[in-house]
């Protein structure tokens, strides 16, 4: 497959589980809805469009996101992400997407050792995990995706309900 196949393969995958978060799963009524890694603001974009009214709050290296899609004064955490995001770490978020892969094996299997952990550890009991990488958590139960999205592209997860 073409990389560009899969860059789109990856983009229709995420806006699909994400399409299926807020229409069908549902997220917990209150919490804040996290974006790890807002890049370009595409994603961030489309959250807003999902869940209007509700806090977005984006995490990332550096500011490149075009300019409609900046987040709020107080919502957009600059720094690397491994760090910043740990004081969001208890604060019970109802939706968490993390799209950080980079196709290179040695430093996706890097980064899921604190993406994983970070993830579990920001979401409400039954909050959602979105993610372009696997995450193992034992706080983190697989769902599965929508149908025509292949299970290894895009990865789905609710926080267990009294999992630590």
């Amino acid at each position: 497959m073409s990389r560009l196949d899969s860059v789109i393969r990856r983009l229709v995958a995420q806006r699909d589980i994400l399409n299926h978060v807020a229409a069908v799963l549902g997220v917990p009524e209150t919490g804040a809805i996290l974006e790890i890694g807002l890049g370009n603001g595409r994603t961030y974009s489309h959250l807003r469009e999902l869940f209007p009214g509700r806090r977005i709050v984006a995490f990332d290296r550096a500011l490149a996101a075009h300019k409609s899609s900046v987040p709020d004064e107080g919502d957009l955490v600059l720094g690397e992400i491994a760090e910043t995001a740990q004081g969001f770490v208890g604060g019970a978020a109802a939706l968490a997407h993390a799209d950080i892969g980079t196709a290179y094996d040695e430093i996706d299997a890097a980064t899921v050792i604190w993406l994983a952990p970070l993830m579990a550890g920001v979401l409400a009991e039954g909050g959602i995990a979105v993610s372009g990488l696997p995450l193992k958590d034992a706080r983190l139960a697989p769902l599965p995706v929508p149908e025509g999205i292949a299970p290894d592209r895009y990865f789905l997860y609710r926080r267990v309900v009294g999992g630590g």
